[in-house]
């Protein structure tokens, strides 16, 4: 007994020393966010802001605001579309089977490992024709392309665990394929869609290939060209600069903390087999 007691408290001080050390960079961007300009250059430099200031975040909600608003509108916005093309692909190849199935799994992989920036030049060259550059709408189709390969594959190793007799039962009571989806396995699918819908968030609200790409220069930026812009302009301004990346990582932030039961379900769905 006293054997597993020493391993147990040698494993909880290094998993304890290599989480603050992940952190760090968390809690110094925080600490310098409230550091005052007069003490930004100081050597040694406090490890905890002695004299702390609130001008960082004063000038956050002076300057920052429409760009978290535009990022706020893309992420709801690849959200949605991502779960309304990717719920019911899964649900077409994990119990309609269609023919050609596998094929678009693999599909689907590989589209994956494409990089983004080869992607971006494509929506270029395709906006340019239709005069969807600088705009909201096609920023939120682009981040969507890298959510709904991802969200199909959830679906569908989600719901291929669904029992065949409830989707029988719904068809022998009259039900369609739609309305059964609708009301029966979406319903069901629930940690998935929180899963498919947190990563799609994610993505979009932290992309910056397609955006620099595709919106820079445009009436409307989401947050990540917001905080390029201002780190060109205000280079000396390291609290506001942190201050800007500190507000734009708390949504990130709760929505995981919120969802990471249903994530933990979604993603781990389809693993084991009865």
């Amino acid at each position: 007994m006293n054997r597993r007691t020493g391993r147990t408290w040698w494993k909880t001080a290094i998993g304890l020393l290599l989480t603050a050390l992940m952190l760090f960079p968390v809690y110094w961007m925080l600490n310098v966010s409230l550091t005052p300009d007069r003490d930004m250059r100081k050597s040694p430099p406090d490890l905890f802001p002695a004299h702390g200031t609130l001008d960082g975040y004063r000038t956050v909600l002076d300057e920052q605001l429409p760009y978290l608003g535009t990022s706020l509108v893309i992420g709801l916005g690849t959200v949605v579309l991502t779960v309304a093309l990717s719920a019911p692909a899964g649900y077409a190849l994990a119990k309609l089977r269609p023919r050609g199935g596998n094929v678009l799994n693999f599909v689907l992989l590989a589209a994956q490992m494409i990089p983004g920036i080869i992607m971006a030049m494509g929506f270029y060259a395709i906006y340019l024709q239709l005069g969807l550059l600088q705009s909201v709408p096609g920023l939120i189709v682009a981040d969507s392309t890298l959510a709904v390969p991802f969200g199909v594959l959830i679906f569908t190793a989600f719901m291929s665990g669904i029992p065949g007799e409830l989707l029988q039962a719904a068809k022998t009571d009259g039900a369609g394929a739609l309305r059964t989806f609708w009301s029966v396995v979406l319903p069901m699918s629930r940690n998935a869609v929180v899963t498919v819908s947190l990563f799609a968030f994610l993505w979009s609200w932290s992309d910056f290939v397609f955006a620099g790409t595709l919106v820079n220069g445009g009436a409307h930026e989401p947050i990540t060209l917001g905080i390029y812009h201002y780190i060109g302009n205000n280079n000396q301004e390291w609290n506001a600069i942190m201050a800007t990346a500190v507000v734009a990582s708390l949504p990130a932030a709760v929505i995981l903390v919120v969802a990471q039961r249903y994530v933990a379900a979604g993603v781990t769905a389809g693993a084991v087999k009865d």
